[in-house]
């Protein structure tokens, strides 16, 4: 019986093993919880094909700067530079405040 466990005291499920969950698959990753529902690799995609359009600001919500940048071609692109910037860092939030994390 050696490298084997004990058996669990009575209400808990047995010991899942070093690598991770029994069913194999890693476990899911964890995000703070404000971390917003949206995705990084959508907004920077955005971002840098129409993003003197504002384009990536409307998925996140932000639709007043949105406007603005349509207004103002992306505040002549410098605007969206900084924008594009922010999202591949994780700095860029979405109309809740809450900070894109998530690539996929």
């Amino acid at each position: 019986m050696s490298g084997q466990y004990p058996p669990p005291p009575p209400g808990q499920n047995p010991p899942s093993g070093p690598y991770g969950p029994p069913n194999g698959y890693p476990a899911a990753q964890t995000y703070p919880p404000d971390t917003s529902d949206k995705l990084i690799l959508v907004g920077a995609l955005l971002c840098f094909f129409v993003g003197v359009l504002g384009v990536h600001r409307f998925y996140v919500g932000k639709i007043g700067t949105g406007v603005l940048m349509i207004l103002t071609l992306g505040g002549l692109g410098i605007w969206t530079l900084i924008d594009l910037i922010m999202l591949v860092v994780s700095a860029f939030k979405d109309k809740d405040g809450r900070t894109l994390r998530r690539w996929t």
